[in-house]
């Protein structure tokens, strides 16, 4: 148990009053939060009629979109947090409920972004043999087990965080309590391998297969395979740039945690934290852009609103351009499908 002279340290751990900074931030949600909508609304309708059809790749989609939806309902409480300067001037429960949803969805969609590609993975490079397991329940069900399983951990951490670590009840503060705890520190090491590392290695093994297969195929031709090349970068990069630095500082501040004993405002811990805190917080705002670019990514690339859009030229009395009249070869459909 801490003495009364460490417990008056660790008030001034971390300031986390007014500043032009948290101006930035702010102004980071509220994009995120206008384009996120508006993008995940304009692609929903089309990824609803994919789901229709039994289309694999829809169902995903739809579940990476309702995810999306419930992790943008939250930033209007976090541009309110930022707007009155790092306080909290809701109820303490519903600090913890935000902070539930957003955390909660933030692992969701990473998980889900886990799950379509390793379904394209599978088919790309397994096709005959994965493609009669390949069914809407194959694809319900790895939506649902994703779904309930974080859903489960972070309801086990939050009812065993009983409160106490989300609600700094004399700064105000909402997630922002100094210094972490020993079993927050835990948790935010498997945060780190289980929700970054172990999904960031899918990916790449995924994308690496795919991009491997696909440049051995005689089916497709060359702007076929650069636009799979293109779009497998770009989820790596995106991955990376969205959820790398914020998982990257959650590791070094538990690291200095566990490194350093002495927790009080004069510690080298409660120093370090001082010095990363606009970054690391920034990072955390940063790994939000992830619901904006999940439908760019992901559905735009689809056969779905292609024909919508060639749909939209021929009502205007437009004529399809030379190419579109050409079938494409049978591979190169296949595979266009799938992405």
């Amino acid at each position: 148990m801490n003495n009364t002279s460490d417990l008056v340290g660790t008030e001034n751990c971390v300031g986390t009053e007014a500043s032009a900074i948290t101006d930035i931030l702010m102004s980071l949600y509220i994009f995120n939060f206008i384009f996120g909508l508006i993008f995940n609304v304009l692609t929903i309708f089309p990824i609803l009629k994919q789901v229709k059809q039994k289309n694999i790749l829809g169902i995903f989609l739809l579940s990476l979109s309702i995810s999306d939806l419930l992790f943008i309902a939250t930033l209007p409480l976090w541009i309110n947090y930022y707007h009155h300067d790092h306080k909290w001037v809701l109820s303490v429960n519903s600090c913890n409920v935000i902070g539930f949803f957003y955390y909660s969805n933030m692992y969701i969609s990473i998980y889900l972004l886990c799950c379509i590609s390793v379904d394209r993975c599978l088919v790309v490079c397994y096709p005959l043999r994965f493609r009669t397991n390949r069914t809407p329940v194959y694809a319900w069900f790895q939506c649902g087990i994703v779904y309930v399983a974080v859903t489960v951990l972070h309801i086990f951490v939050l009812v065993y965080d009983n409160h106490a670590d989300a609600h700094d009840e004399k700064k105000g503060a909402c997630y922002e309590t100094y210094p972490m705890t020993k079993h927050v520190a835990k948790f935010n090491l498997l945060r780190v391998v289980f929700g970054f590392l172990l999904p960031l290695l899918v990916l790449a093994v995924s994308y690496w297969k795919i991009m491997t297969t696909v440049g051995q195929s005689p089916g497709l031709n060359a702007q076929a395979k650069r636009k799979v090349r293109l779009l497998s970068y770009g989820v790596i990069i995106i991955f990376s740039f969205c959820f790398a630095p914020y998982h990257i500082l959650l590791l070094a501040r538990s690291v200095v945690f566990f490194n350093n004993d002495d927790h009080t405002s004069k510690g080298s811990y409660c120093g370090f934290e001082r010095k990363i805190h606009f970054t690391f917080t920034f990072t955390l705002a940063l790994s939000s852009v992830n619901c904006v670019v999940d439908p760019v990514l992901y559905v735009l690339v689809t056969n779905g609103i292609k024909e919508k859009l060639q749909y939209c030229w021929r009502s205007c009395g437009r004529k399809p351009t030379e190419g579109s009249t050409v079938p494409a070869q049978h591979g190169e459909k296949q595979f266009s499908s799938l992405i």
